[in-house]
């Protein structure tokens, strides 16, 4: 995989499919990208998009972006990191509390 980011311009996008194809600026080779190269990225691509990306092979031997990302849009927080901040997270991290709190209550209370 490339350490450094390179930059091209997504030159076709199939949204149905989840991937296109970038123009690199340097004139190279068209390279393919997929949806879950732009991680974490607040809307989903088009055509004309400047993209900077790190190029790694598949298990085909095939390059393709990896690393992604739009150039001027919002990268979102990691799902992980951002699991605390969704109503899903939120709601089960009270109901461990209220569960935590109904066991020291009933071991306080048992004779």
């Amino acid at each position: 995989m490339t350490k450094t980011m390179i930059k091209g311009v997504l030159k076709t996008w199939k949204e149905d499919r989840g991937f296109g194809f970038i123009s690199p600026d340097d004139g190279g080779k068209d390279i393919f990208i997929h949806i879950s190269a732009l991680k974490g990225t607040s809307r989903r691509p088009v055509t004309g998009d400047v993209i900077y990306y790190q190029v790694a092979r598949d298990n085909r031997g095939k390059y393709k972006a990896v690393n992604a990302y739009i150039e001027g849009v919002e990268i979102l927080e990691e799902k992980a990191a951002g699991f605390l901040n969704t109503r899903k997270g939120i709601v089960l991290i009270v109901l461990a509390l209220v569960a935590i709190a109904a066991v020291v209550v009933a071991l306080n209370l048992a004779p």
